[in-house]
This record gives C-alpha cells, sequence and structure tokens, in this order.
C-alpha cells in the first residue's frame, strides 16, 4: 500500500463531496444520523487530530489526547463529544480545521518509512494483527468514503429539489 496516496484520495473524496455546497446547506441535520454536513466534517477533523497523534507517536512521542479519549470512550461518546466542540464555528472554520490537520497527517506520514507504515503491530491497541497502512485505509479511507457516501445522498435530495444545480445527465 502507499499511506500517502490512501490519504490523498481520502482527502480528494471529502473536497469533492462538498464542492459547490452552498454554506446555507451545511447546517441541515439529518446527512448521517441527526448530523449535519458541518458536523460530519467536524467529526472527520477529530479523527484527523486522532491520525496525526496515532503518526507523532510513531515518530517522537509527545502527548495524545485525542487518541487517549477516541481509545478511552464508545464510539458515540467520543464522536458527540468532538462534533459538540465544534458547534459554535462555522462551516469554514470547520473545513479549515479538517484541512489544516489533514495537511499535518500528510507531512507526518512522509516521514514515516514505507517498512514502518506497512509493520505489523505498530499500534497494539488497533489489533496486534494490523499496521498503520491498515489503520489509514480501514479508519481512514474507508471512514471518509462512509461520509461521503452520505453527503452525495444529500446533494443529490437538494438537486432533486432545485436547491443545487442541475441533476447529473
Amino acid at each position: 500500500m502507499n499511506a500517502t496516496d490512501i490519504l490523498k484520495y481520502g482527502q480528494l473524496t471529502v473536497l469533492r463531496s462538498l464542492d459547490g455546497l452552498p454554506d446555507s446547506a451545511w447546517g441541515t441535520e439529518g446527512v448521517c444520523g441527526w448530523w449535519s454536513v458541518k458536523d460530519i466534517i467536524a467529526h472527520l477533523a477529530s479523527f484527523e487530530h486522532v491520525l496525526v497523534e496515532v503518526l507523532n507517536t510513531c515518530l517522537t512521542g509527545g502527548p495524545t489526547p485525542t487518541l487517549d479519549q477516541y481509545r478511552g470512550e464508545k464510539g458515540d461518546q467520543f464522536n458527540d463529544a468532538q462534533v459538540e466542540l465544534r458547534r459554535g464555528n462555522s462551516p469554514g472554520e470547520v473545513l479549515m480545521e479538517y484541512n489544516e490537520t489533514q495537511a499535518r497527517t500528510m507531512s507526518l506520514v512522509a516521514r514515516i518509512s514505507p517498512e514502518t507504515l506497512r509493520q505489523t503491530g505498530t499500534i497494539p491497541w488497533y489489533g496486534i494483527e494490523y499496521a498503520l497502512d491498515d489503520f489509514m485505509v480501514y479508519a481512514y479511507y474507508g471512514h471518509k468514503r462512509e461520509h461521503t457516501a452520505q453527503i452525495n445522498v444529500f446533494r443529490d435530495l437538494l438537486k432533486s429539489q432545485g436547491l443545487l444545480g442541475m441533476p447529473d445527465a
């Protein structure tokens, strides 16, 4: 696997799903459960913070407050708490945080050798049989594909209501 490509294509998938989406649509609930597009991007931003901390641990160590919360709480508790932290932020602020954190992820992964990225057991809390690149494929690329599919369904709904461009031919 190529970890840089995994992360790059995950990022492009997210950005494509947001392209042309008006700010007024970002707050509409129900895109994923009760979450809006803004909430989904806030959620993905929190996961980028987790990955930054995971990668930093492999490089230099350091504090891991978001990773600790991610590992210590049930999924919905972590997700809801992280989305709530960003509740007062504008769509642009949430997207900027997501993009900036994803850029840090890209710079960190570039510093880790391909051998280390594919070495199993480097993140034993995820599963001793998994490597960092596995974690990035499943917990990041796949995760982004899942949420962008939800955003794309929402976009289709907006198109069908005449609220977003013309439906695809």
